[in-house]
């Protein structure tokens, strides 16, 4: 499992592995360049300056030219890195969100009923950056470090052993050190994601629900929560700083420590002539060359725990398979009729709860126009949602044209199927955007033509920019009736031959409902519609009415049929009708 973990991790890279090699050559390069500099410093005070003084002279000109030359190369070398390496790493973030965005997309309803948006938008945006910063600083880091370690390492035992020796002998308190350290860190890393996740959902969540908040003035309510999970966050980090504090400043020491150890052995050394001065300033400008990579490839422990913890987290996230999915060798749902059946169809939402829907039978011809009422928690929208299977049945089948909806492909048979609900979602941006999202490729004329039998262009054009209006986020400047008219109008463009109506005016006022009706009433014609109505006054005309209860289908018949029968839906009219 950890193999497959990882090796999905490397596969990122391989669509720019020519930028992720050049990456890799120019930081090889770098590290090569800062190994051979002191090497020439060493060798100008060591043998250029004994030599002829033109002859030094010169040659120590053209040491510093070669020098210059290393510079510059190391320069474009770590422009390079930082450049085009970052580059790399955002290319990669960007196919890995493209992924979990997908994937998103792909899970069904059940899933979203059991999630909070904030941490799902952690996932796309904390813990990806995370992961970036580890795609392109992870390889550099390790190669980078191992060279000048190797090679610092190698140069220091050539310049004396002995004296490398007692630099070295700190080394692995130091890598215990650190490694005691990582370990505690990354316990903090994993509570941190979860809990700056928690805080992304509250603020979401209050965000969302802003004027709910102000019109109970509950904003010191919604402070109080959000203190305590900003709190628990706080905490956290007050734990990870002190072992990242611990850990940075050992580490500090321990490096400091190896050079007041140079220094002292090396003074030691001259004294008794196993060392000179020019070896103890070249031994010196390697320390750092020594020390520097053992210090990067364990702060790269703190990069890999950040970037390791995240990716398990997005893994995590791939991992859940939806759970509605089409069949191997499902089909188009082409020029669908409308002729659906319910058969034996039973469902709940988890396992183990209560069955919302028991052995429900039920044929709509082609056309037809059913409504559904019953009080709340019945399962009229959950029938509905069973037709478009945002929802899995239970037990049982449902068919569209003789043919199980299980064996068509999802996008065709959504594709033939609208719904307006009660709850109208518009998107961020213009009238225009929001109608064609019915249809994306629509013309201009079509759009026009939809927002009419919406009725919804006479307001439409009375906006300050018509259809170019900017309507807010979930159109904030719209009306509860304008906004419905725009979801109607989507469906219009859309032109399914099934139809969902789903409490569509509930929420209106009584001018705004009558033209809502009218524009559903029109919408409807010629397509299986079924209605969930909460004001039973707007399904007089229906062919068919179906009164829900926890029992199934208690009641059928027209509105005058089942008011002369005196049941359940005569005392639902009846309530009604008393209390308008």
């Amino acid at each position: 499992m950890e193999n497959k973990k990882w090796k999905k991790f490397f596969s990122y890279y391989k669509p720019y592995k020519k930028l992720f090699a050049a990456d890799m050559f120019f930081a090889c390069l770098a590290a090569a360049i800062t190994l051979v500099i002191p090497l020439i410093i060493r060798f100008i005070t060591n043998d250029v300056i004994y030599r002829e003084s033109e002859e030094s002279i010169h040659f120590i000109f053209l040491l510093i030219g070669v020098m210059i030359v290393l510079i510059v190369i190391e320069f474009y070398s770590n422009f390079f890195i930082t450049n085009y390496g970052h580059m790399m790493g955002a290319k990669m973030e960007y196919d890995m969100r493209n992924e979990i965005f997908s994937h998103y997309q792909k899970l069904s309803f059940s899933f979203f009923d059991n999630q909070k948006v904030g941490q799902l938008m952690s996932r796309v945006t904390n813990d990806l950056f995370e992961i970036s910063e580890l795609f392109h600083h992870g390889p550099e880091d390790i190669v980078i470090s191992i060279i000048k370690l190797i090679g610092s390492f190698t140069i220091l035992l050539t310049v004396n052993w002995k004296l490398a020796l007692c630099a070295f002998a700190i080394v692995p308190v130091m890598l215990v050190y650190a490694y005691y350290f990582n370990v505690q860190m990354k316990r903090i890393f994993v509570k941190n994601r979860a809990r700056i996740a928690d805080i992304n959902a509250q603020i979401e969540d209050n965000l969302s629900g802003i004027r709910v908040v102000k019109s109970f003035a509950n904003e010191e309510i919604e402070m109080d929560k959000f203190k305590i999970g900003n709190n628990n966050f706080l905490e956290s980090k007050k734990e990870n700083y002190k072992y990242m504090a611990l850990y940075h400043s050992g580490l500090t020491a321990f490096t400091t420590l190896i050079t007041v150890i140079v220094i002292a052995a090396g003074a030691i050394f001259i004294t008794k002539d196993l060392i000179s001065i020019t070896d103890l300033i070249t031994f010196l400008l390697y320390i750092n060359n020594f020390t520097e990579p053992i210090k990067k490839l364990i702060n790269f422990t703190e990069q890999f725990q950040n970037g390791a913890s995240g990716y398990t987290r997005f893994l995590e996230m791939l991992n859940i398979r939806p759970d509605i999915q089409d069949e191997p060798n499902a089909i188009e749902l082409k020029s669908a009729k409308g002729d659906i059946l319910f058969e034996d169809v039973s469902f709940h939402y988890e396992e183990h709860t209560e069955m919302v829907l028991s052995n429900l039978n039920l044929h709509v011809h082609p056309g037809e126009y059913i409504a559904l009422v019953g009080t709340s928690g019945v399962g009229k929208s959950t029938l509905c949602s069973l037709i478009p299977r945002f929802y899995e049945v239970s037990g049982g089948r449902i068919t569209i044209d003789n043919t199980d909806i299980r064996n068509f492909t999802l996008k065709s048979l959504r594709n033939c199927i609208g719904i307006v609900q009660q709850d109208v979602y518009l998107f961020t941006g213009s009238v225009m955007d929001n109608i064609r999202y019915g249809r994306p490729n629509a013309t201009e004329a079509e759009i026009v033509a939809a927002a009419q039998n919406a009725n919804a262009h006479e307001f439409i054009m009375n906006l300050p920019d018509g259809y170019d209006t900017y309507i807010g986020q979930r159109g904030v400047k719209l009306s509860g009736g304008q906004k419905q008219r725009l979801s109607i109008a989507r469906v219009f463009l859309k032109n399914p031959p099934i139809l969902i109506f789903d409490e569509a005016t509930s929420a209106l006022d009584n001018e705004s409902e009558k033209v809502v009706q009218d524009s559903l009433e029109k919408l409807s014609r010629n397509r299986t519609t079924f209605v969930i109505a909460h004001r039973l006054s707007t399904i007089r005309n229906a062919e068919k009415i179906l009164v829900l209860t926890e029992n199934g289908i208690a009641e059928t018949g027209t509105h005058d049929q089942l008011l002369a029968k005196d049941g359940i839906y005569a005392e639902l009219y009846n309530m009604q009708f008393s209390k308008a």
